[in-house]
């Protein structure tokens, strides 16, 4: 099913988001920064209601930029601005965190020709001295985002840009946003975020904050095999389930077109053998006759994975890799086969594809921490 391999790397390449208006909810233990924006600065973010603050307090070098008025438009509030680093080869944000807490740490680009020359560069992305990521610019409009979830060991996380020669680095929004500490579960390392899709999407948005009390960013994912369910009625998974997938991606479903047909989708992991984790989000969106069923197995790469599976009504339930990661293939292919006694094919809602970061460099000690604080404090030091 090549269309949903084209969509997950289009997914993470290069994001232009469409947001709807939404209503404040409690983001007490949210840290928004807004990069670039001027020292002291706050304001509240008009389609999430997400307070952002001034990346000054985090950092002593760089550059404050403003993007292109013709991209602003287009684009939420936080990303207007950038901090660049034309000097230094690294340069690093120090953020203040509750060590031990699981955290979605979202970075996010967008370059919109805030230099006015229109150079888009490619440099890498840092947690502490640990390779998170290398961020590419290919196009001006373009939203580049990378998401990490991770549990810090320390009370504090280094967030670092790494000039790698090819143009001078940027960030445009730092994000921080806890998660509960028994979701996404691995053996060991972090999670970087391949895809999270809301499969057979009728409205063709993208959701975030407040329609996802963890601020996780929803994309609409549909391909031409599959066809769309949808309830005007709300998905209970605020308190049911731990994963509490926005309500409104689970108000729609995809099934296939050819009843019969398997439900598939894959990816490719071209001979690296990365570990990988998945997460299925499932809710029955059709009110069955009592002469109808739902039910289904699913398969990977044509082994049994878990089955059979009956959607509740209105309500998520969440399928994902158990403690072992999958890894040690080329291809990834699952497959949802609906049962023989099933009168309706199989349904997916919404998907979470990550892949593990072993980040095996430990930071840099607190006590050091701070004496290199109080020793650039004391000198005017304004390098990394």
């Amino acid at each position: 099913m090549a269309g949903f391999r084209t969509s997950i790397f289009a997914f993470l390449g290069v994001l232009s988001l469409i947001l709807l208006l939404v209503h404040a909810q409690d983001q007490s233990d949210f840290i928004s920064i807004a990069c670039g924006l001027p020292a002291n600065s706050t304001y509240k973010e008009g389609t999430t209601n997400i307070d952002y603050i001034s990346d000054a307090n985090y950092i002593d070098t760089g550059i404050s930029k403003s993007i292109a008025s013709e991209f602003q438009g287009t684009l939420q509030q936080q990303v207007w601005n950038v901090r660049s680093f034309p000097q230094g080869v690294r340069n690093c944000y120090t953020i203040n965190i509750t060590r031990g807490t699981k955290y979605l740490i979202r970075g996010t680009f967008v370059h919109g020709n805030y230099d006015g020359q229109g150079n888009l560069p490619e440099f890498d992305l840092y947690l502490g001295t640990n390779m998170w990521d290398t961020v590419k610019v290919e196009n001006a409009s373009y939203s580049i985002i990378k998401e990490l979830i991770h549990v810090p060991s320390r009370n504090y996380i280094h967030v670092c840009l790494v000039n790698t020669g090819l143009g001078t680095p940027f960030i445009s929004a730092i994000e921080f946003r806890p998660l509960k500490n028994h979701t996404y579960v691995i053996i060991s390392g972090s999670l970087a975020l391949l895809l999270r899709a809301d499969a057979g999407s009728t409205s063709n948005q993208s959701y975030r904050y407040a329609y996802d009390v963890h601020d996780r960013l929803w994309l609409p994912y549909n391909y031409n095999k599959w066809k769309d369910l949808s309830t005007g009625l709300t998905i209970e998974s605020q308190s049911q389930n731990d994963y509490q997938p926005a309500s409104v991606v689970m108000s729609t479903a995809a099934t296939p077109i050819n009843e019969s047909a398997p439900m598939e989708f894959y990816w490719e992991d071209n001979g690296r053998h990365t570990q990988f984790y998945i997460f299925m989000h499932f809710a029955e969106v059709v009110k069955l006759e009592p002469n109808q069923s739902r039910s289904f197995n699913i398969t990977l790469n044509g082994k049994y994975w878990y089955g059979p599976h009956v959607p509740d009504y209105l309500s998520t339930s969440t399928l994902y890799t158990s403690w072992r990661p999958m890894t040690g293939n080329n291809t990834y292919k699952f497959s949802l086969f609906k049962e023989e006694n099933s009168t309706l094919p199989p349904i997916l809602n919404a998907v979470e594809i990550y892949s593990v970061k072993d980040f095996w460099q430990s930071g840099t000690d607190q006590a050091d921490v701070d004496a290199i604080r109080k020793i650039k404090s004391t000198y005017g030091i304004k390098r990394d």
